[in-house]
C-alpha cells in the first residue's frame, strides 16, 4: 500500500485554526461541477489546495469485528514463506489480504498466495461468510483497490456455512487455490466472516502444485514484519469509526474539508503482531470503515458539492494516482456506492477533482445530515480529503 509518511504540517496548522484560505469557484467552474456526472473528473484550475480550512470532528470506535490485515511485507521476496499468522477468538473477523509475488532472484517465478484458517478449538467450527470479495491477481493495483472496496461495501452475507473439524485447516477463499500469481501481481482479498471456535489465520506463498493444506504443514519460516514495504500486519481491535462534525457546515462560510486517515489528526490504529508479540501499527488505517455523519445548512441559499482529489501527487512517483470508492447519501444523485473516479481508472493531480455528490439546500436554512461510508483506498497515498464546496444551483 502507498501511504506517504510525510508530516502533514499544513493539516496540523489548519486544525489549530492558524491557517485560513479563501476558495471560491469561478462561474465557469461552478457550471462544470453542476453539469458533471457523478464520479466524473472535473478540472478546477487554481482551486484545489491543502490549505483548505478543515472541519473539526469527533471520532470514536464503534463495535466491530476483530480486524486482521496482511500487508507487511507487501512484497513476498522468497519462493515459500508465511507472510502472516494470527489467532482469533470466536466471533466476527474482518480480514484484508494485500500481498504481492515479489520473487525475482534468481529469476521471476509464478506463485500462489493462499489464506488458510485452522480450527484450533475442541469442537467443529462453523464459518459463515458475511462479506466476500475475491479478485484475480493483477499488476493494476489501483483497479483492485477501487473495485475491491466498492464490492466490499456492497457485499451481502452468504447462506453457506462451512464446517471445519478440530485441527483441520481450509482456505478462507477457495479461489486463491486456483489463481496463478505472476511476478509483481497483487493478491487482493477483502473478507468478513463469523466463526464459533478459536482459529488461526495464515497467509503463505508457495508453488503452483502445492495445496494450501500441504503448504501449511510444510512451510515454517515466517517473514519478519517492519519491512520496507507495506502498511502493516497484525490483529487490531478497532475496525470501525463513527465521525461527526462539531461545528455545523454552513455554505456562507465557504469551502471546507474533512481530513481523516492522515496520521496526524486521525492517528493510525494499533494492535499486536502475532508471531513476535510486538505492537503493530497500521500506517494508513486501510480496511477501517468510517461511518461519517455531517450536519450542514445553507444560510445563503447555496448548495454544497462534495469532491475529492489526489492531494499527495507531488510527494513521489508512488503518489501519481488515486482511486477510491465511497457510499454517499442522496442529493442530486441517488444514494449509493460510487467508484472514484467513475469515468477513468485514477485521478492524477490538481487541477483534477472528482465529483461525489451535490446536496441541495432546504430553502429555510434548516439543518440537514450528510452520511458517508469511507475507507482509506488501498494503493493510494493518503490523505484523500473530502472537500465541501458551496455552489450556486
Amino acid at each position: 500500500m502507498k501511504f506517504n509518511k510525510t508530516a502533514f504540517l499544513l493539516t496540523s496548522i489548519s486544525l489549530l485554526g492558524l491557517q485560513t484560505y479563501a476558495q471560491e469557484l469561478t462561474k465557469a467552474q461552478n457550471q462544470e461541477l453542476l453539469k458533471a456526472k457523478q464520479g466524473a473528473v472535473v478540472r478546477l484550475e487554481g482551486f484545489l489546495t491543502e490549505k483548505t480550512p478543515v472541519i473539526p470532528y469527533l471520532k470514536f470506535p464503534t463495535p466491530g469485528p476483530q480486524y486482521i490485515i496482511s500487508d507487511d511485507p507487501e512484497y513476498i521476496r522468497v519462493p515459500e514463506a508465511i507472510a502472516l499468522k494470527e489467532s482469533v477468538v470466536p466471533g466476527t473477523v474482518r480480514f484484508y489480504l494485500y500481498n504481492v509475488n515479489g520473487v525475482k532472484e534468481p529469476q521471476q517465478i509464478d506463485r500462489k498466495i493462499i489464506a488458510m484458517i485452522k480450527n484450533t478449538g475442541k469442537a467443529p467450527m462453523r464459518i459463515k461468510m458475511l462479506k466476500y470479495v475475491t479478485q484475480k491477481p493483477s499488476t493494476n493495483y489501483f483497479k483492485l483497490g477501487k473495485e475491491g472496496l466498492a464490492s466490499f461495501m456492497a457485499a451481502q452475507p452468504k447462506e453457506e456455512v462451512r464446517i471445519v473439524k478440530p485441527g483441520e485447516a481450509v482456505p478462507i477463499d477457495e479461489k486463491l487455490e486456483q489463481y496463478i500469481v505472476k511476478y509483481d501481481e497483487l493478491v487482493h482479498g477483502f473478507y468478513e466472516f463469523l466463526v464459533d471456535q478459536p482459529a488461526e489465520i495464515t497467509v503463505l506463498q508457495t508453488d503452483l502444485k502445492t495445496s494450501g493444506k500441504d503448504a501449511l504443514k510444510r512451510i515454517t519460516n515466517v517473514l519478519p514484519p517492519k519491512t520496507k514495504s507495506g502498511a502493516g500486519r497484525g490483529l487490531y481491535g478497532v475496525a470501525n469509526y463513527h465521525v461527526n462534525n462539531t461545528t455545523v457546515i454552513d455554505t456562507k462560510n465557504g469551502t471546507s474539508a474533512l481530513v481523516v486517515a492522515d496520521g496526524v489528526s486521525d492517528p493510525w490504529i494499533t494492535g499486536k503482531e502475532g508471531t513476535t508479540g510486538q505492537m503493530a501499527k497500521l500506517a494508513g488505517n486501510y480496511g477501517v470503515m468510517y461511518d461519517v455523519e455531517l450536519k450542514w445548512k445553507s444560510t445563503d441559499g447555496k448548495g454544497l458539492a462534495l469532491i475529492t482529489w489526489n492531494s499527495r501527487s507531488a510527494d513521489n512517483k508512488w503518489c501519481s494516482g488515486m482511486a477510491a470508492a465511497m457510499k454517499v447519501s442522496a442529493g442530486k444523485f441517488n444514494e449509493g456506492i460510487i467508484q472514484l473516479p467513475k469515468d477513468q481508472l485514477v485521478t492524477k493531480a490538481a487541477p483534477e477533482a472528482v465529483l461525489i455528490q451535490v446536496f441541495k439546500p432546504t430553502g429555510n436554512a434548516e439543518e440537514q445530515t450528510i452520511k458517508l461510508t469511507y475507507s482509506p483506498p488501498g494503493a493510494s497515498c493518503l490523505p484523500t480529503p473530502l472537500v465541501f464546496v458551496p455552489v450556486d444551483l
